[in-house]
């Protein structure tokens, strides 16, 4: 199945392995780098990281087709269920393995419960194709997430890093967590491209038509979505070399529950999918986009609220890295799965 995938993206592991080696090596022969990086901002977040993020989020969100949400209503229980698994399940069990495997480590617990936060609009799309599950239905999914995310994220923010742990008597975050900063953030990093997908797919097949938009534009447009990733992470690593390459523990410590979540996440789904008869495509669909996790957001949030060089920004950085092999085993997972527990629409 990955030969569907073009050269960048099949790759993708190697890319990124790249791009932390590039940023380790640069943080490390390049003195003074954070001064030049924090120069010029955008609010809280450095102009070249700022840059990045909102260049790896556009394309993404431009694939979507923005004019068949109304669809999501004819299947309620697969919109219902999907947004119980992201809104409810997906943020408390990544709550509960962070303050499992990361009770001493306050930044890097507190990074992983934003990136649980942080719901699927990304590469989500890409391991749906590959694994034949319901395109249109994934596309449906990732915009009410898009819309849900800016509207629920920072009240979720609030609730599982200042109230949930005040009222199970565990310690909470620091006096210098503003909601009002993950708003902000929030409508920055994922409203401007939101509104750029949008207008882009709008405009495009109001002047071309849907057939040029999706066969001529999209693809020339996709890459960006890579090199915005790749790029952040280059300057992400720069400035979190001495923590890598100081704590390489820690790391690992990180990529833990973050492996244990894709799992539980994706597994649960599957099983509940399957149990409610949703057929193997839009149960492909319901799994995907319950496991995935937007990085980009998580990433933008974290460096915004706690600082780019923050323990809570390293933990966004290592999810890609972990989520992308995963993720592709996922795939093969749910193929095998489809001959063993659907063999009619396997055979057709």
């Amino acid at each position: 199945m990955l030969h569907r995938l073009s050269a960048l993206d099949r790759l993708l592991p190697v890319w990124i392995a790249a791009a932390m080696v590039a940023g380790l090596l640069l943080g490390n022969l390049i003195p003074g780098l954070d001064d030049a990086l924090d120069a010029v901002a955008i609010g809280s977040v450095s102009l070249p990281i700022a840059v990045g993020l909102l260049v790896m989020m556009y394309p993404v969100l431009a694939k979507v087709r923005y004019d068949e949400a109304g669809q999501v209503t004819a299947d309620r229980r697969l919109l219902i269920t999907s947004v119980a698994l992201n809104w409810i399940a997906g943020p408390a069990v990544m709550f509960t393995l962070a303050w499992v495997f990361l009770a001493d480590l306050p930044e890097y617990r507190t990074g992983l419960i934003i990136v649980g936060l942080a719901r699927c609009i990304a590469m989500v799309l890409i391991w749906n194709d590959l694994a034949c599950g319901d395109r249109e239905a994934a596309a449906v999914l990732v915009a009410v997430n898009s819309v849900f995310q800016i509207l629920a994220f920072s009240a979720l923010a609030w609730f599982y890093l200042q109230i949930l742990p005040r009222w199970l008597g565990l310690e909470t975050t620091s006096a210098g967590f503003s909601v009002w900063t993950v708003a902000v953030s929030v409508l920055v990093f994922l409203g401007v491209p939101l509104l750029a997908g949008y207008a882009s797919r709008t405009l495009g097949e109001r002047a071309r038509g849907r057939e040029w938009y999706e066969a001529r534009f999209l693809p020339r447009a996709g890459p960006w979505a890579l090199y915005g990733l790749l790029f952040t992470i280059v300057v992400l690593f720069a400035l979190q070399g001495e923590t890598v390459t100081s704590r390489p523990a820690d790391v690992a410590r990180i990529a833990v529950p973050l492996l244990v979540y894709f799992v539980v996440m994706f597994a649960g789904s599957f099983a509940l999918g399957y149990r409610l008869g949703l057929g193997y495509p839009k149960t492909t669909t319901l799994a995907f986009t319950a496991a995935g996790n937007n990085f980009e957001l998580a990433i933008a949030v974290s460096i915004a609220v706690f600082g780019v060089t923050s323990g809570q920004a390293l933990a966004g950085v290592v999810g890609p890295l972990i989520e992308v092999p995963v993720l592709v085993a996922l795939v093969y997972a749910a193929l095998a799965a489809r001959r063993r527990l659907y063999p009619r629409e396997f055979a057709t």
